[in-house]
């Protein structure tokens, strides 16, 4: 179930009015943004969108919150759906590619502060609560990979995930380099990125069977630990729409 569809009223309304949301607010920036102009992209009068949401702050809030949601929802479905995508390198390329598509959701990873402006600001302490809730969901999940014998262990875990986020996000600031794209061609960088994680984190030695038994044993945990996140996302949305 969508969040959405947790508020009363109509659903399909209120989807219209945070897609149109999200695009202006990744095309011209929180501050430049009105409600009158999401109600008008919408399709929908002003009165319609305070129904759902009781200022612009709690609008686009529930923007940035919708997005969280559905990366962290999709994350886990493709884990416990195919064990494999609970492997770091594999689960780098599927977040990677799917925050190339979602410009609210890279927004939100990078920190644009273009496009998000003071509603980072605003939006500290929700936001906040969701990040550390999501750096405990990884230090659980590099507990796991390391007991399943999947990455090395020559350094600590700290370290390990600071230097997965690391490469992540370096592949994020250099998408838009010409030469990079001319090197690997432009579907090419999901792949590459796969590469360089597993080269960073595997441990010595593993072999594709034993690759794919550990997968096996770790991806039902692995994606329960995203659940926690979808709940908090859906009350953190239901106290900010009526």
């Amino acid at each position: 179930m969508s969040v959405a569809e947790q508020v009363p009223g109509d659903a399909e309304r209120i989807e219209r009015v945070l897609d149109a949301a999200a695009e202006l607010l990744v095309r011209w920036g929180y501050r430049r943004v009105t409600v009158e102009d999401v109600a008008r992209r919408a399709g929908v009068g002003k009165g319609t969108v305070y129904l759902h949401v009781r200022t612009k702050e709690a609008l686009f809030l529930t923007v940035l919150l919708r997005a969280q949601r559905r990366l962290f929802a999709d994350l886990a479905d493709r884990m416990a759906a195919e064990p494999a995508n609970a492997l770091p390198w594999r689960m780098s390329r599927l977040l990677y590619e799917r925050m190339r598509g979602d410009a609210v959701a890279r927004a939100i990873y990078l920190g644009d502060a273009e496009v998000l402006g003071r509603l980072a600001h605003e939006a500290a302490g929700a936001l906040g609560e969701l990040a550390a809730m999501r750096e405990d969901v990884v230090r659980r999940y590099f507990r796991l990979l390391r007991g399943a014998g999947l990455v090395a262990t020559d350094l600590p875990a700290e370290q390990q995930m600071h230097n997965w986020g690391s490469v992540i996000y370096g592949f994020f600031l250099t998408d838009s380099l010409p030469q990079v794209t001319a090197l690997v061609g432009e579907g090419g960088r999901g792949e590459l990125l796969e590469y360089a994680v597993r080269r960073l984190l595997v441990a010595p030695g593993l072999d594709p069977e034993q690759e794919a038994a550990a997968a096996a044993s770790v991806a039902t945990g692995a994606a329960e630990l995203y659940r926690p996140l979808i709940e908090h996302i859906d009350t953190e949305w239901r106290r900010r729409t009526r």
